[in-house]
């Protein structure tokens, strides 16, 4: 029996041959109590960990796999689910809707094969008017004349059971990778030419887009990736999941992964405690300004560092410097970097 087994006595009065008597009925009954959720997987990480919302308040969460975690994501389905809102310099501020498989509806927007094309993904909790996309789309149509799809997931991120929404990443991507594969085969545009940006879970989830476009992806841009829920999780992102894969820590070892994911990694100051900031959400966000900036007005200059240690004790003393962020895939780069920021804008230190 899936409840508890209860017993009820009754009393009962009958009245026989003039003598009364009492005798006890017993009614064994099954009723329902709360079954425990089975945990599925244990990851060998801490099973409470903290994790950002977009109120800027941190919550306890499970990364353990429950049961429960995958019914709640098999609730989501991003091929029916995800919305793609197009941006360009025609329309910076108003989006157009894109939707897999609508020919009809992608020829009325103005997406050109010609332009490159940015895939804006968000984190856990966060939709389409996250500060992740506030800040960005506006900075990319001011450096360059590119197509930029804001992906709105938030059918999957938005879900309170945190694993649920880890795996949701790893669903979403592989639909928004069919997405860009469908419409580069309309349109014609090379996958080449696309650059691909992620914050929080949004990071993990362009790896996995990168890997399952076909043609694979030129550039991916991973600002402060998630840590709880990534540390043995084999989608996490990969450097070879673009030919340039480019990593911003500034929340690392807390809300942040610590360790390098790409083939280059920057820790600005240190790679936890930004100037300026004075929570772990403000630090998780400021990946997200320290890159919309060097796409627009500033060069952030890193020095090499031997591991990621050195670049988090301020112990860099390798020789060689590399710009950090920016417009351009720096194919070929490698390493790990360190550098200092400013408090407030430009964040940059010239």
């Amino acid at each position: 029996m899936a409840g508890l087994t209860s017993i009820l006595v009754v009393a009962a009065l009958a009245v026989c041959a003039g003598i009364y008597n009492i005798f006890f009925i017993i009614i064994i009954t099954d009723y329902a109590l709360p079954t425990p959720d089975p945990v599925l997987l244990r990851p060998s990480e801490q099973r409470f960990q903290y994790a950002p919302g977009p109120d800027g308040q941190l919550r306890l969460v499970d990364v353990w796999l429950r049961t429960s975690d995958v019914a709640a994501s098999a609730r989501y389905d991003p091929d029916r689910q995800n919305v793609y809102h197009l941006f360009t310099r025609q329309n910076p501020t108003v989006s157009q809707p894109l939707l897999l498989g609508s020919e009809s509806l992608l020829e009325l927007t103005h997406f050109s094969p010609e332009r490159r094309t940015v895939v804006l993904l968000h984190g856990w909790l966060d939709d389409v008017l996250a500060t992740f996309n506030s800040v960005l789309v506006p900075s990319f149509l001011q450096a360059a004349d590119v197509n930029v799809i804001v992906v709105d997931w938030s059918a999957g991120a938005n879900v309170v059971n945190y694993a649920a929404a880890v795996r949701n990443t790893v669903k979403s991507g592989e639909s928004v990778a069919w997405f860009i594969t469908w419409l580069n085969s309309v349109t014609g545009a090379d996958s080449r030419s696309y650059h691909v940006v992620g914050h929080s879970l949004g990071s993990h989830q362009a790896g996995v887009i990168g890997r399952n476009v076909e043609g694979g992806i030129a550039y991916i841009t991973a600002l402060d990736p998630a840590l709880p829920g990534w540390l043995t999780n084999s989608q996490r992102l990969r450097p070879e999941d673009a030919q340039y894969t480019e990593v911003i820590h500034t929340n690392a070892g807390l809300l942040g992964y610590a360790m390098p994911l790409g083939h280059t990694d920057f820790y600005p100051n240190g790679g936890v405690n930004m100037p300026g900031c004075g929570s772990q959400q403000c630090d998780h966000e400021r990946s997200i300004h320290y890159f919309g900036e060097s796409l627009t007005s500033s060069t952030f200059v890193g020095r090499r560092c031997a591991s990621y240690l050195n670049a988090m004790t301020d112990n860099c003393l390798l020789p060689g410097r590399l710009a950090m962020g920016g417009l351009v895939a720096k194919t070929g780069s490698s390493g790990i970097y360190l550098l200092k920021t400013n408090a407030e804008p430009p964040f940059a230190q010239v």
